[in-house]
C-alpha cells in the first residue's frame, strides 16, 4: 500500500501541485490538504481517492504558487474612516498635530483587506485532471514495488519449501533414535530375554504416531502452494494473503512443538524467521 505520486500543471495563471501518499495501514485514513477555495469539492476528492487507494494511511495535498500580481486588496473605507477620526480625537486631547492622520490609519492592518476568491469550476477541471495524473503515477510506483515483493515473496516460499523437505532426513533419524532410546531405557529395569518384541513394537508404534508431522507437513505444502495461487489472481488480496500467512504459521508452530529435537528445532527456527518476513510485508499488499 506504499505509494506516491505527484502532477504539476498550468491551471489558469496558477502552477498547481497535486501529491498522493500513502503508507501501510489495516484501514482507509486520508487526510486532505487544498487550498479553502476548493474545499466544496472535498468530498468528492476524497470518494474518488479513497476508492483507487483502498486502505493504508493516506496524504493528499493540492497546492498552488500564488502570483503577487493575484493578490487583490481592497480599501476598507469605514475602518479608515473611523481610524482618522479617533486619531484626530486622541491628537486634539493631546494637543498633537493632526497631519498626515490617512496615512497613519492606513497603517492599520484592518485598513485592507484581501479580495475573497469565489470557486471556479473551470480550474476545478484543470485540477481534477492533474489529480487524475497523480494518481496514475502513484499505482506506477505500487505496481512497482508490488513486483518486488511479489519476488521476495516467492524467494521466501521456496525457502520454506528447501527447509521443510530438509526435515525428511532428520525426522527418519529421529525414529530409530527413540527407538533404540526406548529399546536402551526399557533394558535397564526389564531383562532383555522376557522383552515382547511385539508389545515392544506397539509401544514404539504409539510413541512415534504422537510425534508425527506428516499432517502438518502436507497442510503446510497446501498453504505455500496456495499462497502463490492467490499472488496470481490479481489485485486486493493482501488480506487473504494474510489469512493464509497465519496458517502457515500454525503448521510451523506445531511442527516445532512435535519436534523433540535440536536439529529440527533450528530448522523450525529458520523456517519461522522467512515466514515472519512475508508477514510483515503482506502487509504492504491491498
Amino acid at each position: 500500500m506504499t505509494g506516491y505520486g505527484k502532477s504539476e500543471g498550468a491551471v489558469g495563471s496558477r502552477k498547481y501541485t497535486v501529491e498522493v501518499r500513502s503508507l501501510n495501514g489495516k484501514n482507509l485514513d486520508m487526510t486532505v490538504r487544498m487550498p479553502s477555495v476548493l474545499k466544496e469539492k472535498e468530498m468528492d476528492l476524497r470518494t474518488e481517492v479513497g476508492a483507487f487507494i483502498v486502505r493504508g494511511k493516506c496524504d493528499v495535498a493540492v497546492h498552488f504558487e500564488a502570483d503577487a500580481a493575484e493578490v487583490k486588496q481592497e480599501l476598507n473605507a469605514p475602518v479608515v474612516i473611523s481610524h482618522v477620526q479617533a486619531l484626530r480625537d486622541l491628537a486634539q486631547k493631546t494637543g498633537q498635530p493632526t497631519d498626515n492622520l490617512l496615512s497613519m490609519a492606513l497603517r492599520f492592518a484592518d485598513s485592507t483587506q484581501s479580495t475573497r476568491e469565489t470557486f471556479d469550476e473551470e480550474a476545478w477541471m484543470g485540477i481534477h485532471e492533474l489529480l487524475g495524473d497523480a494518481l496514475q503515477a502513484f499505482e506506477s510506483f505500487r505496481q512497482q514495488e508490488g513486483a518486488v515483493l511479489e519476488g521476495d515473496f516467492r524467494n521466501r516460499l521456496d525457502e520454506i519449501e528447501r527447509l521443510e523437505s530438509g526435515l525428511t532426513p532428520l525426522l527418519d533419524a529421529r525414529i530409530q533414535r527413540v527407538r533404540d532410546r526406548i529399546r536402551t531405557n526399557l533394558e535397564e529395569v526389564v531383562d532383555r530375554k522376557v522383552i515382547d518384541e511385539g508389545r515392544f513394537e506397539q509401544e514404539v508404534l504409539f510413541y512415534i504416531e504422537k510425534m508425527d508431522v506428516s499432517e502438518e507437513r502436507t497442510r503446510l505444502q497446501a498453504h505455500i502452494a496456495y499462497f502463490r495461487e492467490i499472488m496470481a489472481e490479481g489485485e486486493a488480496q493482501g488480506k487473504k494473503l494474510g489469512f493464509v500467512a497465519q496458517e502457515m504459521g500454525r503448521e510451523i508452530n506445531t511442527l516445532g512443538s512435535k519436534a523433540n529435537d535440536a536439529d529440527l528445532q533450528r530448522i523450525v527456527v529458520q523456517m519461522k524467521d522467512e515466514l515472519e518476513k512475508i508477514k510483515e510485508q503482506v502487509l504492504n499488499v491491498l
